[in-house]
């Protein structure tokens, strides 16, 4: 796998990282991409994506392709997005993730996010009941 950018190498990694969820389209991706308010962190080994508008940053997806996954990538582009929205004038940041997401879930709150709210049976699960929407919280220094 190569430092791909392209919506189509993203949406690959997207499929591959997200097997319970409806994966994003290369094409809404290249949507998110032509937002001037997306930014993206990464690239097809490992990428997030977040929008920023008026001191807020929302990261509206983090994908590591599990060929490269347990290499601390999750942490790093973390670490990353959140210091550029910083530098870009961001005071604090939102995320939301599923319940059942276990491993998300503890790199959010290694990462100072909390608990602020909770979409029920967001998410759907095919043969299986929806699974909420916890969403998170963080302010930066």
């Amino acid at each position: 796998m190569t430092e791909d950018t392209s919506p189509e190498a993203l949406a690959a990694t997207h499929a591959a990282a997200f097997t319970q969820s409806r994966p994003w389209s290369a094409a809404e991706i290249a949507d998110l991409l032509d937002d001037r308010f997306t930014h993206l962190t990464g690239d097809a080994r490992a990428f997030a994506l977040v929008r920023e508008i008026a001191g807020e940053a929302e990261l509206l997806t983090i994908a590591t392709h599990p060929d490269h996954q347990r290499q601390g990538r999750g942490r790093r582009l973390m670490e990353a997005w959140m210091r550029n929205a910083a530098q870009r004038g961001a005071v604090e940041a939102f995320l939301e993730v599923a319940e059942d997401n276990a491993a998300a879930r503890a790199l959010y709150l290694a990462c100072g996010f909390g608990l602020v709210g909770i979409r029920q049976a967001y998410y759907p699960r095919q043969n299986a009941a929806a699974v909420d929407a916890l969403l998170m919280k963080r302010q930066f220094p």
